[in-house]
C-alpha cells in the first residue's frame, strides 16, 4: 500500500498508475479547456446556441448565429481555450506524471505544445467542419475534438516528449 500511496503521489510510478496520473491530469486539463472554451463562445466569440449544455444549465443568454459563423467562433474559441489549458497539461505532465530529460527544456516545451497543436487543428477542423456541414450541436463537436486530442497527445506525450 506504501508503494502505491508513494507512485501516486510521486513522479517515478509503473505504467497503470502512470496512466490513471495521466487520466486525472487530463481531467484537470480537460476542465480547463471546456471552461476556457464555453466562457469564450458565450462572451468572446459567440458560438453557443439555446440548447447547449452550458446554456441549460446556467441559463445563459446567448446570440443566435448562423452555421458558418457559428463554426468559425467555435474553432477560434477552441484555439484560446488550448492555449491556456494546454499550459495547465504541461504543469501537470512535468511535476507528476512523466520524467523529464530527454530533450531540453525549450525543445521539450516546444514539442509538447507542437504535438498539442497538431491534435487541436485536427480537432478543431473535425469540430468546425461537423458544424458547418452538418448542423452538430456545439457541445457534440466540441467533445469529439476532446476525445481526438486525448488519444494524439497520450501516445505522443509517452513515447516522444517525455521519459515514459
Amino acid at each position: 500500500m506504501q508503494n502505491l500511496l508513494e507512485q501516486i503521489l510521486g513522479q517515478q510510478s509503473g505504467p497503470l498508475v502512470q496512466f490513471i496520473k495521466y487520466a486525472i491530469g487530463g481531467a484537470i486539463a480537460t476542465s480547463v479547456h471546456i471552461v476556457m472554451f464555453h466562457l469564450a463562445a458565450w462572451k468572446v466569440f459567440p458560438a453557443l446556441q439555446p440548447e447547449d449544455w452550458a446554456v441549460k444549465v446556467f441559463k445563459l443568454p446567448v446570440a443566435l448565429e448562423d452555421d458558418a459563423r457559428r463554426a468559425r467562433n467555435s474553432m477560434i474559441d477552441n484555439g484560446l481555450a488550448f492555449l491556456v489549458s494546454n499550459f495547465v497539461a504541461y504543469v501537470v505532465n512535468i511535476y507528476w506524471v512523466f520524467e523529464r530529460g530527454r530533450h531540453g527544456f525549450w525543445v521539450e516545451i516546444g514539442l509538447f505544445y507542437l504535438v498539442s497543436g497538431v491534435s487541436v487543428v485536427i480537432g478543431t477542423a473535425m469540430m468546425g467542419h461537423l458544424i458547418k456541414r452538418y448542423g452538430v450541436r456545439t457541445t457534440y463537436a466540441f467533445l469529439c475534438n476532446l476525445v481526438s486530442a486525448l488519444l494524439i497527445n497520450f501516445a505522443m506525450r509517452k513515447f516522444v516528449i517525455f521519459k515514459g
